[in-house]
């Protein structure tokens, strides 16, 4: 007789509407705050005028089901807009304020929205070319855009599944990202279960923060307008510093948040501040490595849940004031309406407490991709013995069910990699290098992150008679990448060493020996110091003074830890704004030098 197979259920769930409850909101509470802005504040009857006014404009050539890609940051404009699109019953593609000349061309050419939302001097040629409609949003707020046009360029639309709600971008192994498909019920229901976990209702606030292009920012936006809470735009900032995040909750008054993990782990390694008002903390997107110390005054749910899935599918959730022990938190159950099963490679369910991969039915499973063969490929047929769902997606994520039912990740099957949370295919890495005429081919490895996390390598071999320096290929690759598919390290290469099977041999790229750091050490103790902090972190030898931080291969979490290392090591607190301003690693220990001195003064 097998043991208990490896099929988990949610309970019960229970659908919810989107926009209808934001509707309710605006004629029952019109005059409580709906989003905050620094010193502005929007009540939920301006934002529903705002939203009916954006609607208004673009009913003429915006119709049911057509796609609408929206380029604009956390601002008043993108509530509106994303609030319009409802309205209108179109489809919201959220894009990012800075998707990427090339690859937001490259989706406008795959996907050929109706209309893409923004400011103009960011969108693709065609679109910036076309017909402008120039939109009355605010321009007020810290990542507001001055101006934000809808523009449209000529030429049909992919087609969508009827009833998607929204579709969002995830990485494309062909070099092109895919577009998940969404209805309001699966979103509706990931809703409904989330404020019933927090209890999020009016009087709240509820931080938003997560990267537009990413779906965990629908979670923030829609969870909080139809609950009657108030959205709190973060400061850019925040994203780079953990402590200037826990001081804003603590100035903004939020009671109710989500992180990417990568931001979260530098929060709950150091002390837990006194006087927050968060009582809950979401955090998801890559794999918790720490469970919250019980200084921790919020219950922390560690979440997972593919795009394709609707945002969450599992959740462990951890109380205040508990010893969660000092392992990896497990990703937990499955929220209500969703179905989990663990397989082998032929699809079968594997028996509890042995590893297969993840596959997810119910009620939140997507529609599917906007391109039928993909679809076909990654939603398949339910396993024999499973209830409840008639096809699951296939995750490709390693997990394992324990006995009592709960989930533990164990890492990605194929070569799919996360960083900073996000999903990302190398080959659509290493296609976007081989766009570049000096490039024969590129191989992207994934590597822990000296500071944190994953980081990306692209292993380059350069066309006949072409010598193009890392720097110089880095910069012609941003444009096609989203930041964090952007590699830390380009290392030039004469050939590429192969296993015994005939690929590429990325452990042996990986294991190679790094070029030693150059001669100049530093001038000052100081400068000695940041110099060494910044090679450990970054994993890079090589550096030197006059190299500039983000063009080595800085991100946010490196900058964090960099910061709240400084600051243990010089007694002195930098903001990240800071660090970033300056041109290179030697100004910085210039910068701490004076702030030293600054310190021992007053003092």
């Amino acid at each position: 007789m097998m043991e208990s197979p490896s099929i988990g259920y949610g309970r019960s769930h229970h659908d919810g509407a989107v926009l209808d409850l934001f509707t309710t909101w605006a004629h029952r509470t019109p005059d409580a705050p709906a989003l905050v802005d620094g010193a502005r504040t929007w009540s939920y009857a301006e934002l529903d005028r705002l939203a009916d006014t954006v609607a208004d404009a673009l009913r003429e050539r915006v119709r049911p089901g057509d796609l609408v890609g929206v380029c604009l940051d956390h601002s008043a404009a993108l509530v509106a807009v994303t609030l319009a699109t409802a309205k209108l019953r179109a489809v919201h593609l959220p894009l990012g304020p800075r998707p990427g000349e090339r690859r937001l061309q490259a989706v406008a050419e795959q996907l050929r929205p109706s209309c893409l939302v923004g400011d103009p001097v960011l969108l693709p040629p065609g679109h910036r070319a076309g017909e402008h409609l120039p939109l009355a949003v605010p321009a007020e707020g810290a990542n507001a855009a001055a101006t934000v046009v809808a523009a449209f360029a000529p030429g049909g639309a992919v087609s969508v599944p009827k009833g998607t709600h929204y579709a969002v971008l995830t990485s494309g192994s062909t070099g092109t990202p895919k577009a998940v498909a969404v209805g309001e019920p699966a979103l509706g229901a990931m809703l409904h279960w989330y404020r019933g976990l927090t209890g999020l209702g009016p009087g709240d606030r509820h931080s938003l923060l997560i990267g537009v292009a990413f779906d965990p920012h629908l979670k923030e936006l829609w969870g909080t307008l139809t609950s009657g809470a108030a959205l709190s735009v973060a400061p850019d900032a925040v994203r780079w510093d953990s402590g200037a995040l826990t001081d804003w909750w603590r100035e903004a008054g939020i009671t109710v948040a989500v992180l990417p993990t990568p931001l979260a782990e530098p929060v709950l390694d150091r002390p837990w501040p006194a006087g927050l008002a968060v009582r809950h903390l979401s955090v998801g997107g890559d794999r918790l490595r720490r469970a919250p110390g019980r200084d921790v005054t919020a219950t922390v749910h560690n979440a997972y849940g593919p795009a394709e899935a609707t945002v969450v599918t599992t959740v462990h959730t951890m109380a205040p004031g508990v010893d969660h022990g000092a392992d990896a938190p497990p990703i937990g159950l499955p929220i209500p309406g969703a179905v989990v099963v663990v397989t082998d490679e032929d699809g079968r369910p594997v028996p509890r407490g042995q590893a297969g991969e993840l596959r997810i039915g119910g009620r939140g499973l997507a529609a599917g991709y906007l391109d039928p063969e993909l679809t076909a490929r990654r939603f398949v047929g339910a396993p024999d013995g499973v209830e409840g769902a008639d096809r699951v997606y296939r995750t490709g994520d390693r997990v394992l069910m324990r006995a009592d039912g709960v989930l533990e990740f164990h890492g990605r099957l194929d070569d799919q990699v996360k960083v900073s949370g996000v999903r990302i295919e190398p080959a659509e890495v290493e296609a976007a290098f081989e766009r570049d005429a000096r490039v024969r081919r590129a191989v992207v490895a994934a590597e822990p992150s000296p500071a944190g996390g994953t980081r990306l390598l692209a292993f380059v071999q350069a066309a006949p008679a072409e010598l193009p320096t890392g720097p110089e290929l880095l910069a012609a690759v941003r444009p096609w990448l989203p930041e964090q598919a952007v590699p830390s390290v380009v290392r030039l290469v004469d050939t590429f060493p192969l296993d015994a099977n005939g690929k590429v041999d990325r452990a042996a790229l990986l294991a190679a020996p790094v070029e030693e750091g150059p001669d100049d050490d530093g001038a000052t103790p100081t400068e000695r110091t940041v110099l060494k902090l910044c090679r450990d972190l970054l994993g890079r030898a090589d550096l030197g003074p006059l190299d500039n931080f983000l063009d080595a291969g800085g991100n946010s979490l490196a900058a964090a830890r960099l910061l709240a290392t400084l600051e243990e090591e010089f007694g002195v607190r930098l903001r990240a704004a800071q660090l970033l301003r300056q041109p290179d690693l030697r100004a910085v220990g210039r910068l701490v030098d004076e702030r030293r001195v600054g310190a021992a003064a007053t003092a």
